[in-house]
């Protein structure tokens, strides 16, 4: 089933996924493709992407904001 396979998963970030402002960035990456939109954090040195969750809707993003006290996250493609 994929990394999201329980039921609601996808709606909240794991807590113990860390993030440090000085060495990356918010992203949300959006596939081309499919739409598919993942949020989760890219290293500002290498460019490595750590995922951390599903975003299929308008909400979602707002408790990722909300998670990890973001005003706005750029969205990558």
């Amino acid at each position: 089933m994929g990394l999201f396979s329980h039921r609601g998963a996808h709606r909240q970030p794991a807590p113990s996924t860390p993030f440090d402002p000085e060495k990356q960035e918010a992203v949300i990456r959006c596939s081309i493709c499919t739409g598919e939109k993942v949020a989760g954090f890219r290293d500002k040195a290498g460019g490595r992407f750590t995922e951390v969750m599903l975003i299929r809707t308008p909400e979602d993003e707002r408790a990722f904001k909300a998670a990890y006290r973001l005003d706005t996250v750029k969205t990558i493609y």
